[in-house]
């Protein structure tokens, strides 16, 4: 078995906005192996991303309580003062969803990539060997592109940039939050193609977060389902595709829209009422939108529990059949 990398316990994250808590993150724990990839799906607002920020302690310091433990590779990130913190984002970095907004617009293409590094004092000689490393991992020539801005450079070349700028580190693990949301899907599939043979030649750890669980299928050895800030299914991703237990993933699985004879099909949609996130549950927080909802779902809050197949699923009443995926599942 692969050593452990990443060790997540019993991690909850509440905001306060305008003097009301609101709860982003609901006691989530998992684990992920060296070299393992682990995908984070759910709809918006089912605390994703949170959880990768605070991966990376990348929250807001005003107005934010998180408790629990973050453990890699033994040391618990949340009892590191900032300056150990630091050193530690050498070997833990960072894609964002939006590489724009993450580059300042006058800088070069190489100044941005060697951030950094110039942050972590490696010397010249050194920087101007990885940044061409990093470049060229990404499928750009240093000398192509070190003079230019980032407005010069499509969305997938932008996303490149950004991600040879964590590469350049030469980091052990990689939070990619939403890496190729913004990106058309010819592009998508450029980029997950290139994360994965990354990950394979560089022997990375990574948490992909998305929303698109036909790219997390094909990116992920393992696949956890957040709703309203807690993990209702986890397992290895074969399982979790070929017979989902929860059916909120099932929903999910659902929702997404695929083409027949070249006119793209969007499923029903019931409209249900969703509970506020600041209203407290008792029990099941699915019940609302679940069809197999009865009493001890409104009673009780269903544990992760083994199913057959695998996976853990937090539910009642757990489906048990095969279920097959209406998209494309490579890409």
């Amino acid at each position: 078995m692969a050593d452990l990398a990443l060790n997540i316990s019993d991690l909850s994250v509440e905001f306060t906005r305008r003097g009301r808590v609101m709860k982003a993150v609901d006691h989530v724990s998992f684990s992920l192996a060296q070299g393992e990839t682990l995908g984070l799906v759910g709809e918006s607002g089912s605390g994703k991303t949170t959880i990768g920020r605070a991966l990376l302690r990348l929250l807001p310091e005003t107005d934010t309580r998180w408790t629990g433990s973050i453990e890699y590779q033994g040391t618990d990130l949340a009892k590191l003062p900032k300056s150990g913190m630091r050193s530690m984002r050498r070997r833990l970095q960072m894609i964002f969803q939006d590489p724009l907004s993450s580059f300042n617009p006058r800088r070069r293409v190489e100044d941005i990539v060697a951030e950094g590094l110039v942050i972590h004092g490696v010397a010249k000689k050194e920087r101007d060997r990885r940044v061409r490393i990093a470049l060229k991992d990404v499928g750009f020539d240093l000398e192509n592109v070190a003079g230019r801005t980032p407005h010069q450079f499509s969305g997938g070349q932008c996303q490149r940039i950004a991600i040879a700028r964590a590469l350049a580190v030469e980091p052990e693990l990689i939070v990619c939050d939403e890496p190729v949301a913004s990106l058309d899907v010819s592009v998508q599939a450029q980029v997950i193609n290139l994360l994965q043979d990354i990950r394979q030649n560089r022997k990375l750890t990574m948490v992909f977060i998305s929303h698109d669980l036909a790219v997390v299928k094909n990116v992920s050895d393992r696949v956890a389902v957040l709703y309203r800030g807690k993990i209702v299914e986890i397992g290895p991703s074969s399982a979790i595709y070929a017979l989902p237990a929860h059916p909120y993933t099932r929903t999910l699985l659902n929702a997404v829209p695929v083409v027949d004879g070249g006119q793209k099909i969007v499923p029903d949609r019931k409209r249900i009422e969703v509970p506020s996130r600041n209203q407290s549950m008792n029990g099941c927080a699915f019940r609302a939108r679940c069809p197999r909802a009865t009493t001890i779902c409104t009673d009780k809050e269903p544990n992760l529990d083994p199913t057959f197949a695998g996976q853990m699923v937090a539910c009642h009443h757990p489906h048990d059949e095969p279920f097959q995926a209406s998209f494309a599942t490579s890409v």
